[in-house]
């Protein structure tokens, strides 16, 4: 299993080392100016509609692509106070969705607290799973819990082949994440007509582009199907953002000045008016607030003059703050764009 950056104590383990790297590259024109010729500039939200919570680093897998540095060597967890303040929010503004990621958020020992006080307040609960973490002998409990909550399911896999997956996962990870999808079905996960949500997440394995949404989808859905008779309700394609282990990825290949002019040449006025950081909130496993998970890990914080703690939320204030922006941005407007909900153009 790859050690984390923070653990090989890498250059780019740090959001700063990180930001520095992707200014210094020389674009075309800078990211707030590719806005500003769309009429978007400055970037603001449309409201809160989702509040994504981080509950930690932790995580059984260490994959080539993590944008989240995440892996077992981690220790970051959200403290009580901060998971209890994230549901003061909830219950105290209607914004619909709590959107629970990590790391495998299935680790943090409130996981189940947090799902069930959510789904109680009547909310809609999505639990970002990479899958391999409900095979695991402690979490066997997972599908069923879930089930039974109806939580909506965001499960990340590769590719619906096994080399593609392992390269990027490591060893032995397709075979478990099949067998995990396969219980997810039998108990009506991605099943019509059981409310029962599977929707799965690829990302490229390269420095490319994800490929049309809906022809991919078509593509999963007939290979999945056909051998290994799983079912899934939507497929999500997202970009590879050059952030964290991907930039390490880029910066060995050399490849991070080119990567970031394509994602630049191919800026998508449509998929900037809909990126997801206009609807949702970020907030860390310390309680800090973000426009997105993607300025989280850069430790790129909500601008100044808001609430910056999930202890001072006050959502009129954040719901008219301005976004802050960097090169990376360019990843989530690339032509079809990108976001935790897949492709935003088609």
């Amino acid at each position: 299993m790859l050690p984390t950056l923070q653990k090989q104590q890498h250059p780019l383990a740090t959001g700063a080392a990180q930001l520095a790297r992707l200014h210094a590259v020389r674009l075309e024109r800078s990211f707030p100016r590719a806005l500003d010729g769309a009429g978007l500039w400055p970037l603001q939200p449309t409201g809160i509609d989702i509040l994504q919570v981080n509950v930690g680093k932790k995580c059984n897998q260490t994959c080539r692509h993590c944008h989240v540095d995440a892996g077992p060597d981690r220790t970051e967890m959200m403290p009580d106070d901060v998971l209890e303040a994230c549901l003061a929010v909830l219950r105290d503004h209607p914004i619909p969705t709590l959107d629970i990621t990590g790391g495998a958020p299935e680790l943090h020992p409130a996981f189940r607290r947090l799902v069930t006080t959510a789904r109680g307040l009547g909310r809609r609960v999505i639990d970002r799973c990479n899958l391999t973490i409900t095979r695991l002998p402690n979490y066997r409990y997972l599908p069923a819990f879930l089930a039974e909550h109806q939580v909506e399911i965001v499960a990340s896999l590769p590719y619906y082949q096994a080399r593609q997956t392992d390269t990027q996962r490591g060893d032995g990870v397709f075979e478990e994440s099949i067998a995990a999808l396969q219980e997810l079905n039998a108990l009506g996960y991605g099943q019509p007509g059981t409310g029962l949500v599977l929707n799965l997440v690829t990302n490229p394995v390269g420095a490319f582009l994800p490929p049309a949404q809906a022809a991919a989808e078509r593509e999963w859905r007939e290979r999945l199907g056909r051998q290994h008779g799983v079912v899934f309700t939507h497929l999500f394609t997202i970009t590879n953002m050059p952030v964290s282990r991907f930039l390490e990825h880029l910066d060995e290949r050399q490849q991070t000045e080119a990567y970031l002019a394509r994602l630049a040449q191919a800026f998508n006025p449509a998929a900037a008016a809909g990126v997801m950081c206009r609807t949702t909130l970020s907030v860390g496993w310390d309680g800090r607030l973000y426009d997105c998970d993607f300025n989280q890990q850069l430790d790129l914080p909500v601008e100044s003059r808001v609430p910056r703690t999930i202890f001072e939320f006050e959502a009129a204030a954040l719901a008219g703050r301005r976004v802050a922006v960097a090169p990376h941005c360019f990843g989530c407007t690339a032509g079809g764009g990108s976001s935790c909900g897949g492709a935003l153009d088609g």
